[in-house]
């Protein structure tokens, strides 16, 4: 079978490569730190060569951050409500047409502001996939946690919430930074913390971490999933009590790896809502090769 596309999910700090065959099988995979903040002064042709040099001198279509304002190019945004196909018609090329950057997508209104790149693809390639149902909920857990709803299978509205970066900042330093270190994992430590989550105050509840900590209330081994249950918690009621209500009787079709998800769903099951785990790269897949073929 002969490759005719790269599909490249290029963010901030990791890169996936997908080798396409023209039905969309995949015939090679491959995952690196390349993303735009990791490229070591490396330009992004330099990059989109050394790709091609890999596996053939072939089109290439990127979505994610490389194109951002600090990408290959700013791509721009589609705003809400989107669909693939005004997607597909946003796309920009650079390289004489030779690659091909997907937009990202943006929704203002009602005093918010708020932008998504990269996740587009994966949330509207579930719906088109089948992965999910068209008119749903979903989250897609990571650094910047995104909760959108469909409707039609077009994304309507959506709310992106710093989940990850918080708790990624929280282990680089500060008093909570000792206990951080430590494996998160979706138990009873992790339970209690995203129970504590409810009511807000979510300031003051972290810092009764640490004191639960100094005051031997809480073994140092819990306290990562404890603190990452109070985050995640957080986040969860926010949405299930505010823009995403509609979910506690739909439930929320999570997007990510099992690791991750299992977080989430358990937060979820935790709160009262029903959840259940999708396969990222399997929307990732669905998404690009959609969007492909309306270019073609």
């Amino acid at each position: 079978m002969q490759a005719t596309l790269l599909a490249v999910d290029w963010g901030s700090t990791n890169r996936r490569v997908f080798v396409l065959a023209a039905d969309g099988t995949i015939l090679d995979t491959a995952q690196d730190d390349r993303g735009i903040l990791n490229m070591g002064g490396s330009s992004f042709p330099a990059e989109a060569a050394a790709m091609r040099a890999r596996w053939g001198d072939l089109p290439m279509l990127c979505a994610g951050m490389v194109g951002s304002n600090r990408g290959w190019v700013d791509a721009g945004y589609v705003p809400a409500p989107a669909s693939l196909s005004a997607i597909a018609h946003a796309v920009h090329w650079v390289e004489c047409g030779r690659t091909a950057i997907v937009p990202g997508v943006s929704r203002v209104g009602d005093g918010r502001a708020d932008i998504m790149r990269g996740e587009e693809v994966q949330l509207l390639g579930a719906a088109a996939a089948g992965l999910v149902n068209p008119d749903s909920w979903l989250c897609q857990p990571g650094t910047h946690a995104k909760w959108a709803r469909l409707a039609g299978g077009e994304l309507v509205d959506f709310t992106t919430a710093m989940t990850g970066e918080i708790f990624a900042q929280l282990g680089k330093g500060g008093l909570l930074a000792d206990g951080l270190d430590g494996a998160v994992e979706p138990g009873a430590s992790f339970r209690n913390g995203v129970a504590a989550a409810r009511g807000g105050d979510l300031l003051a509840k972290l810092f009764g971490a640490r004191a639960s900590l100094v005051l031997g209330k809480r073994d140092r081994a819990d306290q990562a999933s404890y603190v990452s249950g109070l985050l995640i918690g957080s986040d969860c009621s926010a949405r299930l009590d505010g823009d995403f209500a509609g979910a506690r009787a739909d439930g929320v079709d999570v997007l990510a790896s099992p690791a991750l998800g299992a977080l989430y769903l358990a937060a979820l099951d935790e709160l009262g809502c029903k959840a259940r785990l999708v396969d990222s790269h399997a929307a990732f897949l669905a998404g690009i090769t959609q969007i492909w073929s309306l270019l073609a």
